[in-house]
C-alpha cells in the first residue's frame, strides 16, 4: 500500500508539473547549469591532472633533473665565468663518482637547428645530443626501430632518433628507418621512432659535439643539462640535496644551474590540483544553490495558488503528511529531472571545452554520481520548507466553492460555515451548520 501510494504521488505531482510546463522548466534550469558545471569542472580536472601526471612520469619519479641557466646577457656570463665554469662534464664525471644511489645518467645538449632537410611541415625540431642512457632514463620505447646505442656513440655515428611529431612533419606518416634527415649540413640516418609526442631529434652526444656547432655556445654552459636516474631504494630528495652540495663545490656557489625533483613536483602538483578542483566545483556548486533556491521560490507561489486545492484535499480527509509529501515529491521530481539534463548538459559542455579551448577533458562516474546526488539533496532540502508549509496552510479554516469550512465533527465530511469569505469579507447571513460531500 505505501508504494502505491508513493507511486500516486509521483504520477500526480508529474502531471502537475506537466500542466506548468514553462515554469517547471524555468524552475529546473538552475539545476541543468549546476549539474553541468560541476561535471564541466570535474572534467577539466581530471584532464588537466592526468596530463601533468603523464608529463611528469615522462619526467620520471626515480630520477633527477640538472638543468643549466643560460645568462641573460655577455656581462652576466662574463661575471659568472670568473668564478664558475658551469655545467661541463667535469660535473659528469663527479657526480658519476660521488653518487652511491646513481643507477644512470645522461649529459644533455640542445641545438635548434638553421634548416632541416626534408623542410617540415610546421614548427622547426630540436636537436637533442644525449647517450645511449638517456632511453633508459625517460622510459622512451620505440615503436619502429630501435634507439641508438653505446657503440653509435663511441664511434660519433650519422645517426638519429626521430619524436612522434618530428616525424610526421618531416617524412610523414610512412615508415621512417633507413630514410635520410639534414640537419644543417649533416646528414643522419633514422634508426627508430619514438612513441613520445615529441618534436625532437636525438643524436648520440659524441655526433652533436664532433658534428655539429652552435652559433649560440658562446652564451651557454658547454651542457644543458644532466638527467640522472637513481636507484630504486634511493630517497630522491636526499639525493638532490648531496647533488646541489657537489655542484655548488664545483661552481663555487654560483647559481647558474637548477635541481629539479620530478617526485616532488609530482607532489605539488597533485595538491595544486586538489586545491584547483575543489576551487571549481565551489564555484559550479552556487549554481546548483541558486537552483535550489529557485525551486523553494516557485514551490512556495505553487502553494500560495493551490489554496482551494489543500483545502479541499484536507476537507475530504487528507492528512497533513499527504500534503506535505506531495509537495515534497514534486520539488524532488523537478531535481531529479533537472540532475538528469544536466548530465547530458555536463557531457555537451566537456566535449565544447575539448573542442574549443583544446583542453583534455575527462568525464569521471564519481563526478557525474557526485553532481546528481547533489541535485537530488537539493531538491529534498530545498522542497522541506514549501512542502510543510503547504501542510500547514489553513490547518483549521479550508475554502470551498466561496465557503470558508471549519470541521466541526469528527466525520470526514461534517463542516460550519463561518462569517467571511475566501478575501475577508464579512459574511452575516453565514454561520450555519452545513454538510458539504465531495466525491473522487
Amino acid at each position: 500500500m505505501s508504494f502505491m501510494r508513493y507511486l500516486a504521488d509521483v504520477g500526480q505531482a508529474a502531471d502537475n508539473l506537466r500542466a506548468q510546463k514553462t515554469r517547471t522548466l524555468l524552475t529546473a534550469l538552475g539545476i541543468i547549469f549546476g549539474v553541468g558545471s560541476v561535471i564541466g569542472m570535474l572534467a577539466i580536472g581530471a584532464g588537466a591532472k592526468e596530463e601533468s601526471l603523464r608529463f611528469i612520469e615522462k619526467l620520471g619519479v626515480r630520477n633527477l633533473l640538472v638543468e643549466s641557466r643560460p645568462a641573460t646577457s655577455r656581462e652576466e656570463l662574463q661575471q659568472r665565468r670568473r668564478t664558475s665554469p658551469g655545467l661541463t662534464d667535469r660535473d659528469v664525471r663527479i657526480l658519476e663518482t660521488n653518487i652511491e644511489d646513481l643507477e644512470v645518467l645522461s649529459p644533455r645538449r640542445t641545438l635548434h637547428p638553421a634548416r632541416v632537410l626534408p623542410k617540415p611541415a610546421h614548427d622547426m625540431p630540436e636537436l637533442d645530443g644525449v647517450r645511449a642512457s638517456y632511453a633508459v632514463i625517460h622510459a622512451l620505447d620505440p615503436v619502429e626501430g630501435k634507439f641508438f646505442e653505446v657503440h653509435d656513440d663511441g664511434a660519433s655515428s650519422a645517426v638519429c632518433v626521430l619524436g612522434e611529431i618530428a616525424k610526421v612533419d618531416l617524412l610523414g606518416y610512412g615508415p621512417a628507418v633507413g630514410k635520410f634527415v639534414k640537419v644543417n649540413d649533416t646528414w643522419l640516418e633514422v634508426v627508430g621512432v619514438l612513441a613520445d609526442s615529441s618534436n625532437i631529434v636525438f643524436i648520440p652526444l659524441n655526433t652533436f659535439q664532433y658534428r655539429f656547432w652552435d652559433v649560440s655556445s658562446g652564451m651557454k654552459d658547454d651542457l644543458d643539462g644532466i638527467d640522472l636516474r637513481l636507484k630504486s631504494e634511493a630517497r630522491s630528495v636526499e639525493v638532490a640535496k648531496i647533488v646541489t652540495a657537489i655542484l655548488n663545490g664545483t661552481h663555487h656557489n654560483i647559481q647558474d644551474f637548477t635541481v629539479t625533483i620530478p617526485a616532488a613536483l609530482l607532489a605539488q602538483q597533485q595538491q595544486t590540483q586538489t586545491i584547483f578542483t575543489y576551487v571549481m566545483v565551489a564555484i559550479a556548486a552556487i549554481s546548483l544553490l541558486v537552483g535550489g533556491i529557485g525551486i523553494m521560490n516557485i514551490v512556495l507561489a505553487t502553494v500560495m495558488e493551490r489554496t482551494r486545492e489543500i483545502g479541499i484535499r484536507r476537507s475530504i480527509g487528507a492528512r497533513r503528511i499527504d500534503i506535505v509529501r506531495q509537495f515534497l515529491t514534486e520539488s524532488i521530481l523537478i531535481s531529479v529531472g533537472g540532475g538528469l539534463l544536466g548530465i547530458g548538459f555536463g557531457f555537451f559542455l566537456s566535449w565544447l571545452i575539448a573542442r574549443a579551448a583544446e583542453w583534455k577533458t575527462i568525464v569521471t562516474t564519481s563526478s557525474v554520481v557526485i553532481a546528481f546526488g547533489v541535485s537530488v539533496v537539493v531538491g529534498v532540502v530545498f522542497g522541506i520548507y514549501p512542502a510543510m508549509k503547504a501542510g500547514v496552510e489553513d490547518d483549521r479554516d479550508h475554502f470551498v466553492g466561496g465557503h470558508r469550512l471549519r470541521r466541526v465533527g469528527g466525520g470526514g465530511s461534517c463542516f460550519r460555515d463561518l462569517p467571511g469569505d475566501e478575501s475577508g469579507a464579512h459574511r452575516p447571513d453565514r454561520g450555519a451548520a452545513v454538510r458539504v460531500s465531495i466525491s473522487g
